[in-house]
């Protein structure tokens, strides 16, 4: 095993364990707000994990590199982007967070209807 191979494969394996933490989050947290959270946070590190194993491997073509920097690029402008629109759609509709979430600074000051804050 080259020493290339040997960090693709941990640098990889980081990835992995991120995208594995995600997983178990959608499956084991309790709201909505916060399955958003662990999918936003550990999923993009577990996905920028493994497309830097793969630029990793593939560093002497440089057209390779140049696609994968641009993902990660990609991955770090849209994740938190969707992230937060899932959760204020979901605020929105009036999806409750879970009892004893603490602050809820909006309640109450959110207009429904004009989507803004009153």
């Amino acid at each position: 095993m080259t020493l290339v191979e040997a960090l693709t494969l941990i640098v990889l394996l980081i990835g992995v364990f991120f995208i594995l933490v995600s997983t178990v989050g959608l499956v084991r947290l309790p709201d909505l707000y916060t399955r958003v959270h662990a999918a936003g946070k550990s999923g993009t590190l577990g996905i920028i994990g493994v497309l830097v194993g793969a630029g990793v491997f593939f560093i002497s073509d440089t057209q390779v590199v140049f696609k994968v920097v641009t993902l990660i690029a990609f991955f770090f402008l849209t994740a938190p982007v969707a992230a937060h629109m899932l959760d204020r759609a979901a605020f929105l509709t009036g999806v409750e967070p879970m009892e004893g979430t603490s602050p809820n600074e909006i309640k109450g000051r959110y207009d429904r209807e004009t989507r803004r804050l009153s």
